[in-house]
C-alpha cells in the first residue's frame, strides 16, 4: 500500500459553521499524484443522513485526491452484509477503511483482521483496538440533551416510551444510556416501554401506534433516530394525540423538520453528518501520510426546536452546502 510522508503548512478556512470556521494555521495533508484508495463502509448506502455523510466525504476525496468507494448494505440491520463489505475491503488491500459499525461487537472480529490497513471509526464505534481514530458525535451527551428537553416538556412526572434504532449499535446504546441516566434523576418519570425499529420508519410507526394503544396514559415518546421519530410522529398524529403526547427525536431529514414546524415534534437533536464524512476522509489521508491524528474528534450535536431552527448558524448545519 502507498504511504506518503510529505507535509505542508497552509491556512485552513473550510465550511464555516460546519467544520469550525477559520483557524490561524494548520498542517494539511498533501495531494499525491496517485489517488489513494479508501473505502467508506457505512450502515446503510442511502437515506438522508448517509447521503449527507457521503457529500462531506466526496468533498474531502476531491480535495485530497482520493478514490472513494462509498459502500453499505441496504439495511442497517444487515450486519452480515456489512461484515462481507469489510472482508472485501481488506482483501482489496485498500489504503484505508472508514467504518461506521452497525454492531459494536459483531464487527469487531473482522475489523481486527485489517492488519496493516488504517481503520478510521466514524459515527459509531466498534469493539476493536484496530481503529486509529474516531470521528463522530458524543452520543451519551446527545442522549442527555434529549432527556433534558424531554423533562422540560413533560415535567418531573410522566410516562414515556422510547423507540430506538438498531440494538447493538454503539451509538444507539450510548444514546439510551445517556437518556436513562438523566431521567433517573426524576423518580416520577416512568419508562413504560422500549422498542427497537432497526432504522425502519414503517416498523417504528407500528411500534409507536401499538405503544399508544397499550399505554393510553403516555405523555411522550423519544425517537433515538430520524426514522424512529418519523414513525412515532405519524402514529401520534394519526391517533389525534398531537396536543397530548410530546416527541423528542434525532436528526433532521426534511420530514422531521416539517413535523417540527407543524408541532407534532417538539425538538430534535441534530448531528453533523457532513463533517463526519469530510473529517473521516481527511484524517485517513493524514494518517497515511504519517501525520498525527486525534484519537477522537467530536463533531458535535445541537438541540433544534421551533425557536432556533431558523438561526443562520443552525441553517448551515440543517441544510449543509459547499461554498
Amino acid at each position: 500500500m502507498r504511504r506518503f510522508k510529505w507535509n505542508v503548512l497552509i491556512s485552513l478556512c473550510l465550511f464555516t459553521g460546519l467544520l469550525g470556521g477559520c483557524g490561524e494555521q494548520s498542517v494539511e495533508p498533501t495531494v499525491g499524484s496517485t489517488p489513494l484508495q479508501i473505502d467508506m463502509i457505512v450502515k446503510k448506502k442511502d437515506g438522508e443522513y448517509w447521503n449527507t455523510v457521503k457529500l462531506g466525504a466526496e468533498v474531502a476525496a476531491k480535495e485530497f485526491n482520493v478514490k472513494l468507494n462509498f459502500l453499505g448494505p441496504d439495511s442497517e440491520t444487515d450486519i452480515k452484509g456489512q461484515i462481507k463489505l469489510m472482508e472485501a475491503s481488506i482483501k482489496a488491500d485498500r489504503d484505508a477503511i472508514i467504518l461506521a459499525a452497525s454492531d459494536y461487537m459483531a464487527l469487531a472480529q473482522v475489523t481486527d483482521q485489517a492488519i496493516g490497513i488504517p481503520v478510521i471509526g466514524m459515527d459509531s464505534e466498534v469493539a476493536s483496538a484496530r481503529p486509529v481514530a474516531f470521528v463522530g458525535a458524543n452520543n451519551y451527551a446527545s442522549g442527555q440533551l434529549a432527556a433534558e428537553r424531554l423533562t422540560a416538556l413533560t415535567g418531573p412526572e410522566a410516562d414515556i416510551g422510547i423507540v430506538n434504532f438498531v440494538k447493538g449499535a454503539r451509538n444507539a446504546d450510548q444514546r439510551i444510556e445517556g437518556l436513562m441516566d438523566y431521567l433517573a434523576r426524576f423518580p416520577g418519570i416512568s419508562i413504560v416501554e422500549t422498542a427497537y425499529c432497526g432504522s425502519d420508519q414503517e416498523l417504528a410507526y407500528r411500534q409507536a401506534a401499538a405503544m399508544l394503544k397499550r399505554h393510553p396514559e403516555l405523555d411522550a415518546i423519544v425517537g433515538l433516530s430520524g426514522e424512529a421519530g418519523l414513525g412515532a410522529g405519524r402514529a401520534v398524529r394519526e391517533a389525534g394525540l398531537v396536543s397530548k403526547v410530546k416527541i423528542v427525536t434525532f436528526d433532521s431529514p426534511p420530514a422531521v423538520m416539517e413535523m417540527l414546524q407543524e408541532g407534532t415534534v417538539q425538538a430534535t437533536v441534530i448531528q453533523n453528518p457532513f463533517s463526519n464524512g469530510y473529517l473521516a476522509v481527511k484524517q485517513a489521508v493524514e494518517y497515511i501520510q504519517g501525520m498525527d491524528v486525534p484519537d477522537r474528534t467530536d463533531t458535535g450535536t445541537k438541540l433544534i426546536d421551533l425557536n432556533n431552527m431558523m438561526w443562520p448558524e443552525n441553517q448551515k448545519q440543517l441544510f449543509p452546502f459547499v461554498r
